[in-house]
C-alpha cells in the first residue's frame, strides 16, 4: 500500500511540474501584475476578481451540461466541419495597394487587414495554420492559410479584440514586432505583449467606454462585446472589447467575439450607425448562444447598430464548432433573403472596397466539398 501511495505522490508531482513547465511557455503570456492589475481593479467591469460581461453569460446554456457538451464535441457525429477540398483564395499584393485606396482583405475566420484614409491596421491576425498554443490541434482548412506576416505592408494601428488562440496569435505577433506602430487592446492584454518583447510606449490598453485619439482625425472607441478571455488556467483577468473606428470617410463597428445583447443597440444609438459593421458569424452553438451569436443574431446585431453593410467573419478557417464549415456563411445568406441587408462576403484575399456600397461577392463556398 505504501508502495502504490509512493508511486502515486510520485506521479502527481511529475504531473505538476510538467504542468509548470508547460504553462511557463511564452505561448500562454502573462497575467496582468503591477500598476496594469491595480487599473484593472478600478474598472467598472471587473468585480470578485475577474471582468464581467454587462449582462449575466454563463457559459452554456440552462439545457446543456458540460459532460454532454464536450461527449459531442470529442465522440458525437460530425459532418462536413471541415471541407475536403483546398479553401479558394486570391492572391493581392497587399503592400503596393494605393495609399488613397480605402480598402479591407480578409484572412480567413476573425482577421482582416484595412487601410482607410492611408492608415494601415490589422485585426486580430491569426496567420499560422493553427489557432491553439500548439501546432497540432485546431489545424487551419487547406488554403486557408494563404497569408503570411511577409505579405503585410507596415502596421500603424495592431488592433486586438481579445486574447483567445483565434484571435491573438503568438507566432504571428512575434513575426510582426519592429513592424507595428501602435497596439491597441483592452485592459490586462497589454501583459501578453509586453512579455513578447513590445514596448509599452506602443500600447494603448483601455476599458470600455474610453475612446483614443489614434491621428489627428481617426478616433477609436472602446464599446462592449458579451464573451469571455483567457490563455491558460486562468480566465477572465484580461477585457475583451467591440471597437467603433471613426475616420474622416468612415465609421466602423468591429465586433470582436461577442453574444448578442442589448450592447448592439445602444452602441447603435449613440453613433448613429456605421458604414460597416463586421460582426462574427461562425462557431455557433445553441450550448453556448449566450458567447457566439447564432445567424439570425447577427443580422439582428446589424440592423440594431445601423450598419449599410455586414462583414461576416469568425469562419473559413478553422472548425471550433460542430456545424459544417460552410453553414455559417450559408445559412446567413438564406436567412437574408427575407432581411434584405448588404452582406459582404468576399473570398481571402478579395479586396473590399470601402467606398463602393455596390460592390457585389459570389458565394464562394457553394461548390467547395
Amino acid at each position: 500500500m505504501k508502495k502504490i501511495m509512493l508511486i502515486i505522490l510520485f506521479v502527481l508531482i511529475a504531473v505538476a511540474i510538467l504542468a509548470v513547465i508547460i504553462l511557463s511557455r511564452d505561448v500562454f503570456g502573462a497575467r496582468p501584475a503591477g500598476a496594469r492589475l491595480e487599473l484593472i481593479q478600478k474598472s467598472p467591469s471587473y468585480r470578485e476578481g475577474k471582468f464581467q460581461n454587462l449582462s449575466p453569460t454563463p457559459a452554456l446554456t440552462e439545457s446543456h451540461s458540460y459532460p454532454t457538451v464536450l461527449y459531442n464535441f470529442f465522440f458525437g457525429q460530425k459532418e462536413h466541419v471541415a471541407p475536403e477540398d483546398s479553401i479558394p483564395f486570391i492572391r493581392t499584393d497587399l503592400k503596393h495597394i494605393p495609399k488613397e485606396a480605402n480598402a479591407l482583405v480578409w484572412f480567413g475566420h476573425s482577421s482582416y487587414w484595412m487601410q482607410i484614409d492611408g492608415k494601415s491596421i490589422l485585426v486580430d491576425p491569426v496567420l499560422k495554420d493553427y489557432a491553439a498554443p500548439f501546432n497540432l490541434t485546431n489545424k487551419a482548412f487547406k488554403g486557408s492559410a494563404s497569408y503570411t506576416t511577409k505579405d503585410l505592408p507596415y502596421i500603424d494601428y495592431l488592433v486586438i479584440t481579445h486574447d483567445h488562440y483565434d484571435h491573438l496569435d503568438y507566432e504571428t505577433i512575434r513575426e510582426l514586432k519592429g513592424r507595428v506602430g501602435k497596439v491597441i487592446c483592452a485592459l490586462g492584454v497589454g501583459a501578453h505583449f509586453e512579455t513578447w518583447g513590445y514596448e509599452p510606449e506602443q500600447l494603448i490598453e483601455k476599458d470600455w467606454g474610453d475612446q483614443v485619439a489614434l491621428d489627428e482625425d481617426i478616433t477609436m472607441h472602446f464599446t462592449p462585446a458579451r464573451h469571455f478571455s483567457g490563455r491558460s488556467l486562468f480566465s477572465n483577468n484580461t477585457l475583451w472589447t467591440s471597437y467603433v473606428l471613426e475616420t474622416p470617410s468612415k465609421k466602423i463597428f468591429l465586433g470582436g467575439d461577442s453574444g448578442y445583447d442589448e450592447h448592439f443597440k445602444e452602441i447603435g444609438k449613440k453613433f448613429g450607425g456605421f458604414d460597416l459593421a463586421i460582426l462574427e458569424n461562425g462557431q455557433y452553438n445553441i450550448a453556448w448562444k449566450y458567447i457566439h451569436m447564432m445567424p439570425e443574431e447577427v443580422l439582428r446585431a446589424g440592423r440594431e447598430l445601423g450598419a449599410r453593410r455586414i462583414l461576416p467573419v469568425h469562419s473559413g478557417k478553422f472548425a471550433l464548432a460542430l456545424h459544417a464549415w460552410y453553414e455559417p456563411l450559408s445559412k446567413l445568406t438564406e436567412l437574408n433573403k427575407a432581411s434584405g441587408q448588404s452582406l459582404l462576403t468576399p473570398m481571402i484575399g478579395e479586396i473590399v472596397n470601402l467606398d463602393d456600397e455596390d460592390q457585389q461577392f459570389k458565394h464562394w463556398w457553394i461548390g467547395v466539398k
